[in-house]
C-alpha cells in the first residue's frame, strides 16, 4: 500500500490523531510527521500532551498539541473549531482513543463498565468525526481511520484456527471494537460518493498500557499499518477492515 497521497494535493497535509499523547497514538503522530504532515496531536490530560508534543518538536517534527476529551461534546468543539480557526481543513483523522473498563466475563460485567467503554470507543469516535467532517470534506482527499481489533471481528472470535477461539470473552473491549467496525461501514456507505475514504484497522497485539504492555508487537509497528490507511491514495481501499497481512473478515 502506497505510504502517501496521490501527487497533487496539499503540500502540507493536515493530521488529528486522538488519544495521541502516549502509546500508538503518539507512534502514528510521530510517523505522519515524519512524512511531512502538520500532526494536531489530540490528548485528554493537558500536561501530558504538551509533553508528547513537545517531544516530537525537539525530533523536528510538526506537531501540535490539542486538548480533546472524545466523550466531552464541548471539548470535542472547542478542538473542531480550534482546527477550523487554524487550518481551515483537516485531511486525515486517526480515531486512536481507546480504552476498556474492566476485562471481566459477559456474566461478571458490570454495565457501566460497558458504558464507559462504549463512551470512548464509540460514541467518542462518532463525536469527533461529526466535528470535523466537513473539515474532512474541504480536503482534496480527506481519510478517516478508525483504529479497531481482532477483537472485533465476529468472524475471527468463532474461528478455532484462530488464537482468540476459546479464550476468555472480553465483552466491554471486544464489542465495543464490533461496534466501532459497523460505525465504520455505516460512514463509509454515507461517504462513498466523495472524495473522503473510510476505514478500520487493526494494528495487532501491540504492548500499550491497555494490555499491561504483554503485546508482542511494538507500539511503532502497530503504528505504520495505520499511518498507511491516513495517507492511502484515491484507489486505495474504502469501507475495507484491514492489518498489516491484508483484509480481515468482520
Amino acid at each position: 500500500m502506497p505510504a502517501t497521497h496521490d501527487e497533487g494535493m496539499n503540500e502540507t497535509m493536515t493530521a488529528l490523531v486522538t488519544g495521541a499523547n502516549k502509546g500508538i497514538g503518539k507512534e502514528i503522530a510521530r510517523q505522519l510527521g515524519q512524512l511531512g504532515h502538520t500532526v494536531l496531536l489530540g490528548a485528554r490530560d493537558v500536561e501530558r500532551g504538551r509533553s508528547a508534543a513537545a517531544e516530537l518538536v525537539v525530533e523536528g517534527l510538526d506537531v501540535r498539541f490539542v486538548q480533546l476529551d472524545v466523550t466531552d461534546q464541548a471539548s470535542v468543539a472547542a478542538a473542531a473549531k480550534t482546527i477550523d480557526d487554524e487550518h481551515g481543513v483537516l485531511d486525515s483523522l486517526v480515531n486512536n482513543a481507546g480504552l476498556t473498563h474492566g476485562m471481566s466475563l459477559p456474566s461478571e460485567a458490570s454495565v457501566e463498565d460497558v458504558a464507559a467503554t462504549y463512551a470512548t470507543n464509540v460514541f467518542g469516535v462518532i463525536a469527533v468525526t461529526n466535528a470535523v467532517l466537513p473539515l474532512l470534506r474541504r480536503s482534496t482527499a480527506g481519510r478517516i481511520v478508525n483504529v479497531s481489533s481482532d477483537l472485533g471481528s465476529l468472524t475471527r472470535q468463532q474461528d478455532p484456527a484462530t488464537p482468540y477461539y476459546g479464550q476468555p470473552p472480553l465483552l466491554a473491549y471486544s464489542s465495543s471494537k464490533t461496534a466501532l467496525n459497523g460505525v465504520t461501514v455505516a460512514y463509509a456507505q454515507e461517504l462513498e460518493t466523495t472524495g473522503v475514504k473510510v476505514n478500520a484497522v487493526n494494528p495487532g497485539y501491540c504492548a500499550t498500557d491497555l494490555n499491561d504492555h504483554a503485546g508482542h508487537l511494538p507500539a511503532a509497528e502497530g503504528a505504520k499499518v495505520i499511518v498507511q490507511a491516513a495517507v492511502v491514495p484515491d484507489d486505495g481501499p474504502h469501507g475495507a477492515f484491514f492489518t498489516d497481512g491484508g483484509t480481515l473478515p468482520w
